[in-house]
Formats: structure tokens, C-alpha cells, sequence
């Protein structure tokens, strides 16, 4: 059988035995979370488990890496999607060890391409279009700069709410082990603080002096 028979074979026999029960909910995440993580298979039910998460508790957005490399891409549409219709109030990056994006080689990607049918042309009319697919196609040094990098893309971007905390932390693909190696909070806090520094001052020109 083929991976799309398999799947309809088993979803008939789900439905009609109403397995999906166990899983109502409604659009809305009920932890108000929104979750930017990795598409790595070792994730796919550990960092629910890890994050004490259940069906409806958050929005979960996966792509390779947790990467946020266009602030006006998919992803940030979807981060915002999520904060302002559906009601999350916070926002988590979660890169984990092991990442296959860890050093990717846009090189071998594209030769491996052209090995599966894709025309020189095509990636010569790509580039002369001005699209850069070694860039684009390029992942990150380490996992841990990579997370910090979303989180500062995000962070920056100028339809964020500004009462947003965003997040970023790493998780242990065998373990569930997470660690928090940005702190939304702390970074909100500072912000205000710089904000509250700078009115005193404009208000007290003396304190410039």
C-alpha cells in the first residue's frame, strides 16, 4: 500500500470509532502560547510532553531550524495571525541540540537538487532574478545563536505588540531537558525601564548635563 492509503485506511477507522473525542477543543490556544520550533521528528510528540502541553493549549509553528530569516515571511505572518486573532499573548522559540541546521551546506543541497531533475537553468534564471539560494537555503553556526536570532528578529519587528514577551529556549531532543536562554520578561522590563530613563530625561534637561 502507499503512504496515502495507509493514512485514509487508518483515518476511516479513527473517525467511525470517534477517536478524535479525546481532542475537541476550539481555535483559540487556552495556555496563550505561540510555539516556533524545529520540524525535527524527535519533537513531534516530546516537546508537548516536555512543555506540558495539550491539544488546544497553544499555537505550535514548525519549520527547519525555528528559523525566522524574513521578517515578513511566513512565519511572523503566522506569529502575528496568532496574537492578534487568536488571542496568544506570548511568544517561544525552541531550538534543540543536534539540529540538522547546524552547519547546513547550501552547496550540497542545490547539487543535490540538480541529481533529482533540476535544471542549470533554472537556478541560473533563480539567481539573475536576484534570489540569493546559497543564502536562503543556509543554516546557522551553532543552535543556540540561531534561537537568539529569531528571538531578535522577532523582537525588532515593527508589528509586534510591544507588551509581547518573546522567548527563546533549547530543548534536549533525547532528554526533554529545556533550557531558557532569553528571557522575554527581563527584556520587556529593560525596555521600559530605558523608555521611563529617557522621558525623565527630555523632561529634566538637567540630567544630561
Amino acid at each position: 500500500m502507499s503512504k496515502m492509503s495507509d493514512i485514509l485506511t487508518y483515518n476511516e477507522q479513527f473517525v467511525s470509532q470517534k477517536e478524535y473525542e479525546q481532542y475537541l477543543t476550539d481555535k483559540y490556544p487556552e495556555k496563550k502560547m505561540v510555539i516556533i520550533t524545529c520540524m525535527d521528528t524527535r519533537l513531534v510528540e516530546l516537546l508537548p510532553k516536555a512543555m506540558n502541553l495539550r491539544n488546544g493549549d497553544a499555537k505550535i509553528i514548525k519549520n527547519a531550524g525555528a528559523i525566522i530569516s524574513q521578517p515578513f515571511g511566513s512565519v511572523v505572518r503566522s506569529v502575528l495571525v496568532a496574537l492578534y486573532e487568536l488571542e496568544a499573548d506570548e511568544v517561544m522559540v525552541v531550538g534543540h541540540y543536534g539540529c540538522g541546521m547546524t552547519g547546513l551546506n547550501s552547496e550540497h543541497i542545490v547539487e543535490k537538487a540538480r541529481k533529482r531533475g533540476v535544471d542549470d537553468v533554472v537556478l541560473d534564471t533563480l539567481t539573475n532574478s536576484g534570489i540569493k539560494l546559497h543564502h536562503w537555503l543556509r543554516g546557522f553556526d551553532n543552535v543556540h545563536e540561531g534561537v537568539l536570532n529569531s528571538v531578535r528578529t522577532l523582537r525588532k519587528h515593527p508589528l509586534l505588540p510591544n507588551d509581547v514577551p518573546v522567548h527563546g529556549l533549547l530543548i534536549n531532543p533525547e532528554t526533554g531537558a529545556i533550557e531558557w536562554i532569553a528571557d522575554g520578561y527581563r527584556y520587556l522590563e529593560d525596555q521600559t525601564q530605558a523608555t521611563h530613563s529617557t522621558d525623565d530625561k527630555e523632561h529634566n534637561p538637567s540630567m544630561t548635563r
